[in-house]
């Protein structure tokens, strides 16, 4: 699974040999620690150039465990999808950034900075193209609240990290010791998951989101009632982990939805494009020659 990957890179690279070779100044970084609670508490608040390359930096935490399925078209069709979807979010203007990953594990993943990633196995449960909007506009949602940076905030204040300055202007990717710490920080996060409080005002806000891109704003609870529905299998298993139960997010979507979205008409719940891309190719036609009567049948046919 992506998660137990995600927990054996992490581990790896906390290794004290590899840390020792990494870092040969380590002492150093006693004097960091007095850094460590202002960093952690401004997370939230930092520039917005340096909120996407950190967000850049774990995206590619996921990507190393599971990369990007080879599919150009339907690559295509979910930027497609995400980035209209971004542009009537609170934050249209970030560079966002959406993807398929492959595997087979049911979850979708946002990073800071507009990167959204949803596994292929999410994207196989999808009936229609307004249930890929509510998930991503899901997704969306938690970027431009900053959950993640909430999230990461917690871990890294228990870290004994330098300047946080040091990390965005390295031009080699996350660099010093706040490499370590920002693995151990982000596969944390993607392995016990946001506040459910923050899913829940996700699944509130994304709806929003659809709707106001003219999706149908019932395309997440069709997702949700997928979910409730399915098998406990190895495949749900970190979606399950990492989220509120389905039926009680359909639960909290329905109190706060009420009626509200009863006048709302010409919605998209689903396009011929869409129906096309989910649509499996048609298998290529077997050559085989005929088959060859019986030997009985044969001699009473010369008969």
């Amino acid at each position: 699974m992506i998660a137990h990957r995600i927990l054996l890179a992490a581990a790896l690279l906390a290794l004290p040999g590899v840390a020792q070779a990494q870092f040969p100044n380590i002492g150093g970084l006693v004097k960091g620690v007095q850094n460590v609670k202002k960093l952690g508490d401004s997370l939230r608040k930092i520039p917005e150039p340096e909120e996407i390359k950190l967000g850049g930096d774990l995206a590619s935490i996921i990507l190393g465990a599971a990369p990007l399925v080879q599919d150009a078209e339907k690559q295509r069709y979910v930027n497609r999808v995400g980035r209209w979807l971004a542009l009537h979010s609170d934050r249209p203007d970030l560079p966002w950034q959406f993807g398929v990953v492959e595997t087979d594990d049911v979850n979708a993943f946002s990073m800071p900075g507009g990167y959204v990633l949803i596994s292929r196995g999410m994207f196989d449960q999808m009936r229609n193209e307004a249930e890929l909007a509510g998930v991503l506009a899901h997704e969306i949602a938690h970027v431009a609240k900053k959950d993640h940076l909430g999230a990461l905030q917690g871990s890294l204040r228990n870290a004994a990290l330098g300047d946080f300055t040091e990390y965005v202007g390295g031009s080699g990717g996350i660099g010093g010791a706040f490499k370590s710490a920002l693995i151990n920080a982000g596969k944390d996060m993607f392995a016990r998951g946001l506040n459910h409080d923050d899913e829940y005002d996700a699944d509130r806000m994304g709806v929003v989101i659809a709707a106001r891109s003219g999706y149908s704003p019932y395309g997440l609870v069709g997702v949700l009632q997928t979910l409730s529905a399915a098998p406990e299998e190895k495949g749900y298993a970190l979606m399950n982990k990492t989220h509120p139960l389905p039926v009680d997010r359909i639960e909290r979507l329905d109190r706060a939805m009420g009626t509200k979205f009863d006048t709302v008409t010409a919605v998209v719940e689903d396009l011929p494009s869409f129906v096309a891309l989910r649509a499996a190719p048609a298998p290529a036609a077997a050559k085989s020659t005929p088959a060859r009567a019986p030997a009985r049948a044969r001699s009473r046919r010369r008969n």
